[in-house]
């Protein structure tokens, strides 16, 4: 899991520039009111809502614009759009394998900017299936690093919840579960007092393919340039860079 847990220190740090455009805004609103309407308004009895909600109050997202996007999500308010899931698959330079995640209510225009997207940035779109088993739906639980919290004690706090690993992603703790076990999980971090980032279920690779900085370099130009498509929500490769590679990448920025 090396390489998922240096990607997933990257996006981490890569979310906070997002938050600071916007963008991460109107995916964390997207999210809320889709998980509304497919579940209902009350976070209580719909414990995916309830995360959705954590995530944007992690990222500072105003209440009130959560509190209208749980209405319009659950047919309390007007506006809501009909969004629905599409996913993508396709390859950056280097036979890295791509799968995007749109949420939209525009097929045709999501369609189309994920394309441009891939062949502006020497990648390509693949059929259906091409590199999706690669991939695997899992659940993750990150957890903040606080003053003497450690591995083990995070380990011991979800193992019985269906945990089966703990990464250590340098200021947070990665939890990876069964998808279906992510709100066991995530609960267990709560009974235990500990404070948690987020919670959801991601496609983690089973697979990485090795990149150096130039390959790392055009991987993340694309999925950068993915990311800033209004329809799309999530981007997962499965590229595996070293510590060195990130760090030079670090000083690029």
């Amino acid at each position: 899991m090396a390489g998922h847990s240096k990607w997933a220190t990257t996006k981490h740090k890569k979310a906070a520039i997002d938050a600071k455009r916007g963008k991460l805004f109107a995916r964390l609103i997207k999210n809320v009111e889709v998980a509304a309407r497919t579940g209902g308004g009350d976070p209580a009895g719909n414990p995916t809502l309830f995360d959705a909600i954590q995530k944007a109050k992690k990222a500072s997202v105003p209440a009130d614009n959560i509190d209208r996007a749980v209405k319009r999500g659950s047919g309390a308010e007007s506006g809501g759009a009909d969004y629905e899931t599409i996913m993508y698959e396709g390859y950056a330079p280097g036979g890295v394998a791509v799968l995007v995640e749109c949420l939209t209510d525009n097929r045709n225009r999501a369609a189309s900017d994920v394309r441009v997207a891939f062949t502006r940035n020497g990648g390509n779109l693949a059929d259906p299936g091409s590199v999706s088993y690669l991939f695997t739906r899992r659940g993750v639980v990150i957890v903040p690093k606080t003053d003497g919290l450690t591995e083990d004690d995070v380990l011991t706090a979800v193992l019985d919840a269906g945990a089966e690993e703990v990464n250590d992603l340098g200021e947070s703790f990665e939890v990876i579960s069964e998808a279906a076990d992510v709100v066991a999980v995530r609960t267990a971090v709560q009974e235990a007092g500990l404070d948690y980032d987020s919670a959801e279920a991601q496609f983690v690779p089973s697979m990485e393919v090795e990149v150096d900085v130039e390959g790392a370099r055009k991987v993340l130009r694309l999925i950068d340039a993915l990311e800033d498509c209004d329809d799309v929500q999530n981007v997962f490769a499965n590229f595996d860079a070293s510590d060195e590679v990130m760090a030079a990448l670090d000083e690029e920025d």
